[in-house]
């Protein structure tokens, strides 16, 4: 929906399982010479700001990032993620927060390309704004990512990252979801395709990791952080997703270790947990 703004959740919970993921994957594509493409759907703004503006509001990144900050024990895929957010943030103190396509930009090098959608009309002049300097690498389309996306596939390397997050607020973004998948792998079936979604008490969100992992056999890898018990009055996110087809095959490892650690830092109560799977080729 056009009235969503992800600037109220940056850093939170959420955006750590997400991006810990993103960081990991780009890193392992980046360890070929073979040019990739990333592409992002939901862009975003790119960067936010976590002292002044929507994320105030309820300080969602004090349950997230702020929790990590200051930890010596974290993870090699967590300290991997927060050593990136410190890039954006060099006198130590936590003002900034970058979004999937920073933390993109950072990764790709000169030979890699990113395909940028954004639809909400107040974000994508921010989006522009923020990318103002990154040259030829990077591309920003005004518009629907579940549309756009279709021109662009198969990329010319025939490697790519692409992250499809979009807000959930109309229930309809599962469906299209599920719809946008299956269309891309026709096109470009060795793929890397990540799909965030929330774990809230809608129908929706409590059947789509199964209708996820019913889109092809095998070859995908299914993770979930749980940091509180579902809410009474069935409002709120209470947890996330994070579904990858054609994963690297480094990254389920590295979730079996991390996982447990995000749950006792994140976690809120006793039924904070987690959820691995996946399914190798």
């Amino acid at each position: 929906m056009l009235s969503y703004r992800h600037a109220f959740h940056a850093g939170n919970h959420a955006d750590v399982l997400k991006h810990a993921i993103v960081v990991q994957m780009l890193r392992y594509l980046g360890q070929k010479d073979k040019p990739y493409w990333y592409i992002d759907t939901h862009a975003g703004a790119g960067v936010y700001s976590l002292t002044e503006g929507f994320a105030t509001k309820n300080a969602e990144f004090d349950t997230g990032i702020g929790r990590l900050w200051d930890r010596a024990d974290l993870p090699m895929l967590v300290a991997d993620y927060v050593d990136e957010v410190k890039a954006l943030n060099p006198d130590g103190d936590l003002r900034f927060y970058p979004g999937s396509p920073y933390l993109a930009y950072w990764q790709i090098r000169e030979q890699d390309r990113m395909r940028l959608y954004e639809m909400h009309s107040t974000e994508i002049d921010v989006l522009r704004h923020n990318f103002r300097d990154a040259g030829h690498r990077t591309m920003i389309y005004e518009g629907d990512g579940f549309d756009g996306i279709k021109a662009i596939l198969p990329p010319a390397p025939r490697r790519a990252l692409t992250l499809i997050d979009p807000s959930y607020e109309d229930k309809r973004d599962y469906a299209r979801t599920l719809t946008c998948l299956e269309e891309c792998l026709k096109r470009f079936a060795t793929g890397t395709y990540a799909v965030w979604y929330p774990l809230v008490t809608r129908m929706e969100s409590q059947r789509f990791g199964d209708q996820l992992k019913a889109i092809q056999p095998n070859g995908w890898l299914h993770a979930t952080l749980t940091v509180k018990a579902p809410p009474t009055d069935g409002f709120g996110l209470f947890g996330s997703g994070m579904f990858v087809l054609n994963s690297p095959y480094t990254l389920a490892a590295a979730l079996k270790e991390s996982l447990p650690f995000l749950v006792d830092t994140l976690g809120e109560d006793a039924q904070a947990s987690f959820k691995l799977e996946h399914r190798a080729d």
